[in-house]
């Protein structure tokens, strides 16, 4: 049992199940679902109501959730709840402003209409355009939460985003992979203009089979075109790729560093429009995964020398990207007096000396 871990003595199902349980035992508890000791001491039974959780609303999900995911799926569900009610205290508009779109409509003509509202003036930065992208979503309404999981958690979550009815993404921060992190917000941008909830780690190389569902192929087809815009007529323009061409590279590099599509997800493309072969896709996609592990391997070498030498490691946790609407809403609930400033900086997860400049 996980709340065991550590104890010389396990825990047993008596020791939680009686009518009694000790303090400590619920301390261990809550380290697993993070609620606060006043929810277990509350006699009231838990109300099972389709707003409170999607868990209550769904009963399948396209990802098999461990631990970790269902932890960050309540967090964030929590934290949900939490703007949506300082938003109506204090009198703020969250509701939905992008009509509801259907799975018969075609993704292309449905990314080229919503590119013109919701694309961002494009930046080379990949972190600085997420951030636009993040914003442009803001000013639609539309939520985005990022949360961050450190190299020692033990209970990494196994899944990259996830929606919310009626507004809210929320993202996986992947700092090693940008282009994986933005395909990913506009993949659950996808869910959002489907109305379609949905917790799960989005598997670009799937993508081409034919055993994925309708909807996660509509959300994925609306990523690449919604990312690709005009850069789309290159890819169709290729008539193969293979090794007499040099696979495409060169086309593929210019079109990713012009779309901020990762060259995985051109070349899965390239296999769903019959451009490659089954074999080349492989060849290349092992490619690929063999110079990042080569990379990671590097850096990791570059990092064990330093410290030998004694060198003092510089760098510190990334911090989520704030949406602009959050920080809009929080803002306009503490200039009413709903919210203190513990609230304001627990919300936003910034120190105190920083209130200051949110408050400018």
């Amino acid at each position: 049992m996980q709340i065991s871990e550590g104890l010389k003595s396990p825990i047993k199902p008596k020791d939680i199940l009686g009518a009694d349980i000790k303090i400590s035992h619920l301390k261990r508890i809550d380290k697993v679902f993070n609620k606060g000791l006043h929810f277990y001491l509350d006699p009231k039974p838990i109300e099972i109501r389709k707003d409170a959780s999607i868990f209550f609303r769904k009963s399948k999900f396209e990802t098999d959730l461990n631990i970790g995911a269902k932890k960050i799926v309540n967090q964030f569900e929590d934290l949900k709840i939490s703007v949506s009610a300082i938003a109506k205290l204090a009198e703020l508009d969250l509701e939905r402003s992008i009509p509801v779109y259907s799975i018969r409509q075609n993704p292309k003509d449905v990314a080229n209409e919503l590119r013109s509202l919701l694309y961002p003036i494009f930046e080379n930065d990949l972190r600085n355009f997420l951030k636009a992208l993040i914003s442009t979503l803001a000013d639609n309404n539309i939520l985005v939460f990022e949360f961050v999981e450190t190299h020692n958690k033990k209970e990494k979550a196994n899944i990259d985003g996830l929606f919310l009815n009626p507004n809210v993404i929320v993202l996986k921060r992947q700092q090693k992979s940008f282009r994986r992190e933005i395909f990913t917000l506009v993949h659950e941008l996808g869910h959002f203009l489907l109305n379609r909830e949905e917790i799960e780690k989005v598997d670009l190389y799937s993508w081409a089979d034919k055993s994925l569902s309708s909807i996660e192929r509509w959300c994925n087809d609306f990523a690449y075109y919604f990312l690709s815009g005009q850069f789309d007529n290159k890819i169709e323009s290729i008539s193969r790729a293979d090794s007499s061409n040099d696979y495409q590279l060169a086309l593929i590099e210019q079109v990713s560093k012009n779309t901020h599509l990762s060259k995985v997800a051109l070349f899965t493309r390239l296999l769903m429009r019959q451009k490659i072969s089954r074999k080349n896709y492989n060849l290349v996609k092992e490619d690929f995964e063999e110079q990042f592990r080569r990379k990671q391997e590097e850096e990791n070498q570059v990092k064990e020398l330093k410290k030998q030498e004694g060198i003092k490691q510089t760098g510190s946790t990334p911090k989520p990207i704030n949406s602009p609407l959050l920080i809009s809403t929080v803002q306009a609930a503490f200039y009413e007096g709903i919210i203190n400033e513990y609230d304001f900086c627990r919300t936003l997860n910034i120190k105190p000396e920083k209130l200051d400049l949110y408050l400018q």
